[in-house]
């Protein structure tokens, strides 16, 4: 009785806590697009909360000053640098878009790992590369 105590005490004691949802808040700027030029009226705010437990990426978008978004994903690719999208958000069309996407294990994890290797932008018909880019952090 008392080996099976101890194991479950130290079970206990090694089992490590959820970590907490991380929440980014970042701009998004034409001038920061890659490759530009994005959009040089446009701006807006994007908050995006991660779960490492759960396979999927929330997130809050608002724009302003652009065209209607017809796109918007998070993509690989660090600052300066253009990257393939991993997660699709839902295109702020009408100024805003509020969500959960689906995204794989693997990339939620990377994201967590190294954020700034990461970057939101908006795309619209005038700026179908970007109008609007911000980097995680």
């Amino acid at each position: 009785m008392r080996t099976a105590l101890a194991l479950l005490g130290a079970a206990i004691v090694i089992t490590p806590a959820a970590a907490a949802p991380v929440t980014m808040q970042l701009h998004l700027t034409g001038a920061a697009e890659v490759p530009g030029p994005g959009d040089p009226d446009g701006k807006g705010t994007a908050s995006v909360t991660i779960d490492g437990a759960k396979p999927e990426v929330c997130y809050t978008l608002a724009v302003s000053g652009i065209d209607t978004a017809t796109m918007a994903h998070i993509h690989k690719g660090a600052k300066g640098v253009a990257g393939p999208p991993v997660v699709t958000l839902d295109a702020p069309a009408e100024g805003t878009s509020k969500g959960c996407a689906k995204a794989e294990a693997d990339v939620v994890a990377a994201i967590l790992a190294k954020p700034a290797d990461y970057y939101v932008n908006v795309h619209n018909a005038s700026h179908p590369k970007g109008a609007l880019r911000g980097q995680l952090r």
